[in-house]
């Protein structure tokens, strides 16, 4: 079974900033794209950052220069550094995986995290 476990979130001001981590654990095969969505109440889970296991990233375009995403693959993990933060970042963050695990490969599955609050605020 894949879990993603993420951590990092958390409040912080106005042009601060935060790391977002996201660990996969389980029998896995491969990773082939790993990052975060975010959701406010009331509105649709929007893609923030992902990166794929060719090192491709794709951004939306209101976090682009601000945040990065990366990789280390030795840990199964992707980490989001989110700086000059802005009010309108405010959510929750899931980490979402598409995976290939071990007892199913070469079959991919859609993973998600628990969630993890980041406020902005002064």
């Amino acid at each position: 079974q894949v879990q993603l476990v993420e951590s990092g979130g958390g409040l912080v001001q106005p042009g601060g900033s935060l790391r977002l981590s996201c660990a996969a654990s389980g029998s896995i095969s491969s990773i082939y794209a790993m990052g975060w969505y975010r959701q406010v109440p009331g509105k649709t889970r929007d893609l923030v950052a992902v990166i794929t296991i060719g090192g491709s990233t794709n951004y939306a375009d209101s976090v682009k220069g601000r945040f990065t995403i990366s990789r280390d693959n030795a840990k199964n993990t992707r980490l989001m550094q989110m700086n000059s933060l802005k009010l309108e970042d405010t959510a929750v963050y899931y980490c979402n995986a598409v995976v290939s695990p071990v007892s199913t490969w070469p079959q991919t599955g859609d993973y998600w995290g628990q969630g993890t609050q980041v406020t902005v605020s002064s």
